[in-house]
């Protein structure tokens, strides 16, 4: 079990569910309700991944990769499409902005952040993958000792 993504999953919950009492308010209220639904999800996401994160046969270092890459791509997530329905930039997320966009500096920073979640989110994806591979012979034996 980790307790720090667990941790962490409902500290993003949190967030999210903060963030949604504000969603009219929004320059972009459709793209807060995603952002809402993306922090909700993604918290329930970690409280999962830290309750299994002993059956991932990885090494430390794999292992710190795969937390801080589902950890990022998590909270920036949910971030990004805040910035976005706050400052009102939606060139990134056409479907739920409707259209609307907002100035450049806005545009480059939100698709910056979701661009980034895209990429690190392959890493977080293949590693657990990885991790989740079958083991045989003494793999599987060494893995067992490690857990």
């Amino acid at each position: 079990m980790n307790k720090n993504l667990i941790r962490h999953g409902f500290i993003l919950m949190f967030l999210a569910l903060v963030s949604g009492l504000f969603v009219p308010a929004m320059e972009i209220p459709r793209l807060g309700l995603s952002s809402h639904t993306i922090g909700i999800m993604s918290g329930m996401l970690l409280i999962l991944l830290g309750a299994i994160w002993a059956v991932f046969a990885l090494s430390e270092k794999q292992l710190k990769w795969l937390g801080f890459s589902w950890l990022y791509s998590s909270y920036v997530n949910w971030l990004g499409c805040l910035t976005g329905a706050v400052l009102g930039a939606g060139k990134t997320t056409p479907v739920a902005a409707a259209g609307l966009t907002g100035s450049e500096s806005a545009e480059a920073l939100v698709a910056f952040m979701l661009m980034s979640v895209g990429l690190v989110s392959f890493i977080a994806v293949g590693l657990s993958l990885w991790g989740l591979r079958e083991r045989t012979g003494s793999d599987a034996e060494h893995s067992h000792h490690l857990a």
